[in-house]
């Protein structure tokens, strides 16, 4: 991605006039720290950019340390968004766009509630203790979207893929520029809704094979539609479930396969978490499209394990863990607010 001059010479200014006398360290210890960091990221700065870049990662360095020190239920590490403040971080990771009023906004529709059969689920107390389909086989790896607002489009190829895998016993991996160029619903790398990805690949006989139609759009531009690749046999929708917004019926959806989700994802507790259960305040102005592959408990504190589309450097190999049973409306970070899955 690209970044403001301006802002550059401003932090890098800012940095100078301070030097590192807030930080723990000196500016040494952060260098060599920063640098091994470029290298293992393959990010190539100099001058004015490299200042500005270190004092963010030092002040990084310290949050990540200081968090990790108080022993929580999660943990913090660097990854390849620790150069970045938290504006450039939403920019970086396609966040910032509210999922639901940008959907609104284009069709004039409500975002929550389409005019297409789907079903309801309202959830039950008969279900297993835990879940997990990335072991039962059914999730496909972790994938990487780049700097396009394109997530909904994962969080909807995941959904097919965990439907398409139950179906027929196989796992494909489906093309996510497939929809990001073709469906209408939608809008792009500038954000969009699963219930309306499910509605166009239900309308247009299904999604291509990853390998018949690949992701290009991580930088952010989208080419026009390709129609020329072949729709993969059984994977169009005949309906979809919107799950009711408690935990009894994400669970009974979740026992189901993969389910579709919006979380808010902007805060830096996302930016640097690393492991364990996320269990801090995290508000719920929906603006990722994630997907929640299974529950359980771990070190006795009730998960959702989540797949999220910024590659596998980040987080826990790709995942988070969201602490499931809050009190929170919505559940935490917004999860339960807009679920649905697939039916093929």
């Amino acid at each position: 991605m690209k970044f403001s001059t301006a802002a550059l010479l401003l932090t890098a200014a800012t940095a100078s006039a301070t030097t590192f006398d807030a930080n723990v360290h000196d500016k040494d210890h952060y260098e060599v720290k920063f640098v091994d960091w470029m290298n293992e990221h393959d990010v190539k700065l100099s001058g004015t950019e490299f200042s500005a870049r270190l004092k963010i990662f030092a002040d990084a360095e310290d949050h990540i340390n200081a968090h990790n020190a108080a022993k929580k239920s999660w943990t913090m590490a660097h990854n390849k968004f620790s150069h970045l403040t938290k504006s450039e971080f939403r920019e970086a990771a396609g966040l910032g766009i509210n999922i639901p009023e940008n959907v609104a906004s284009k069709t004039g529709m409500n975002p929550l509630r389409l005019p297409t059969p789907r079903a309801q689920l309202r959830g039950s107390s008969s279900t297993a203790s835990s879940v997990d389909w990335v072991d039962s086989g059914a999730v496909t790896g972790v994938k990487d979207q780049g700097s396009c607002g394109s997530c909904w489009s994962f969080s909807t190829t995941g959904a097919i893929e965990g439907a398409y895998q139950r179906k027929t016993g196989e796992l494909v991996s489906f093309s996510e520029q497939n929809l990001v160029s073709c469906d209408t619903y939608d809008s792009a790398c500038n954000g969009g809704l699963m219930d309306y990805a499910f509605q166009w690949i239900q309308e247009n006989d299904g999604l291509c094979r990853e390998d018949d139609y690949p992701y290009v759009s991580g930088a952010g531009s989208v080419p026009s539609c390709d129609t020329s690749c072949d729709k993969v046999e059984g994977s169009a929708v005949t309906q979809w479930t919107d799950v009711d917004a408690t935990d009894e019926a994400m669970m009974e959806a979740l026992s189901v396969g993969p389910v579709s989700i919006a979380i808010e994802a902007d805060e830096e507790t996302f930016q640097y978490y690393s492991s364990g259960v996320l269990t801090a305040s995290c508000g719920t102005n929906l603006d990722h499209g994630v997907l929640a592959v299974g529950y359980g408990t771990m070190d006795g504190t009730d998960y959702y394990r989540v797949k999220n589309s910024w590659g596998s450097t980040w987080g826990s190999d790709g995942y988070i863990y969201l602490e499931r049973g809050v009190s929170q409306t919505g559940g935490q970070c917004g999860m339960l607010s807009a679920a649905s899955y697939p039916t093929l």
